[in-house]
């Protein structure tokens, strides 16, 4: 049987993982000009390794789901 709750927190791991990728990459704007350039600073300083460790983070929750997936259909 497919552990509902595993599942779960892969899906919400990917979505974390996304999201911080679109953050590095810039997709991800804030509304106060406060926020946007603290935004800014931190992604030009942390931006290359954000993006490596969220594809990284985002490859191993989906490995993981199509493993967990592929197990409940055996």
């Amino acid at each position: 049987m497919i552990n509902i709750a595993g599942i779960l927190f892969e899906v919400l791991f990917l979505a974390i993982g996304i999201y911080v990728y679109l953050f590095a990459i810039g997709k991800i704007r804030f509304k106060d000009e406060k926020s946007r350039q603290r935004a800014e600073a931190f992604r030009t300083e942390n931006g290359r390794i954000l993006r490596i460790l969220a594809l990284a983070l985002s490859a191993i929750m989906i490995v993981n789901i199509a493993l967990r997936i592929m197990e409940a259909f055996k």
